[in-house]
């Protein structure tokens, strides 16, 4: 009896800290939007965050996007390899890389890299009372802080995708011509083959939905912070588990939403 009442406490108490998070990020993402539509955005600020975002991620996303379509081309061709047409190994490349690998490995690697850094910098500004001293000064944290990083978020992720996608692509190509002799021709003729426009739209939502998650996550979980240095360490490492279960749940929820 007595672990049956415990089990119920513990789902409880996990019910609660869920809606509790559910509801701050509410009201953040309604702050943020009202900052944006106000104009109470800093530029400079928002320019620095793009930088940060967007330009400073670029060299880790094509490595991480050639990496993929080299993977994805050298298990397709090992698979083939006289059981269906080469050609075919196009079309797998292409579509793995546009559908899946481009805008979710793009987004773990900008949770690794932008997001843990968002929560360790406001939850560091949290316990060292900068932001009460930005509410005594009259000055609003969701504009000068939050806002500008959700923005870039959303501005520079399907720019990053983009780029992951075409050197996934182009990746992939030079490696089913290494690997299995499968000329540029024929892999643009697999590719073709079972091209879908949408497909282009559907990863470019992906983007846009992550580039959205992975700031408003981060964010959140800083002005989180409590507990000094300590704090911080943990609270980073929440937000990085958050966010990667966030964009796995939501990766999962296209299909079929947009796929069927």
């Amino acid at each position: 009896m007595n672990i049956l009442s415990a089990w119920f406490a513990k789902v409880g108490e996990v019910a609660r800290v869920a809606f509790r998070h559910a509801g701050e990020l509410g009201k953040l993402t309604w702050a943020v939007i009202m900052a944006t539509v106000r104009l109470r955005v800093p530029r400079k600020e928002l320019l620095t965050q793009v930088y940060n975002t967007g330009i400073s991620s670029i060299p880790v996303v094509l490595v991480t996007g050639s990496l993929a379509g080299i993977v994805t081309s050298q298990q397709g061709g090992y698979q083939f390899q006289g059981a269906v047409p080469l050609y075919v190994l196009g079309s797998v490349v292409v579509q793995t890389v546009i559908l899946e690998m481009g805008p979710v490995l793009t987004a773990i690697v900008l949770v690794g890299r932008v997001g843990a850094r968002h929560t360790a910098e406001l939850g560091t500004m949290v316990v060292s009372e900068q932001i009460d001293a930005y509410h005594s000064l009259g000055r609003d944290p969701v504009a000068l802080l939050a806002a500008p990083r959700v923005i870039a978020g959303v501005l520079t992720m399907p720019l990053l995708v983009g780029l992951a996608n075409i050197i996934g692509v182009v990746a992939g190509m030079v490696a089913a011509y290494v690997d299995v002799g499968l000329g540029f021709e024929s892999f643009l003729y697999g590719a073709r083959l079972f091209w879908h426009n949408w497909d282009l739209f559907y990863s470019f939502s992906k983007a846009v939905v992550f580039g959205t998650a992975i700031p408003l996550i981060s964010v959140h979980m800083g002005f989180q912070t409590r507990g000094g240095a300590e704090g911080v360490g943990r609270t980073t490492t929440q937000a990085v588990m958050f966010m990667t279960l966030t964009i796995l749940i939501l990766d999962a929820l296209f299909p079929p939403l947009l796929l069927n």
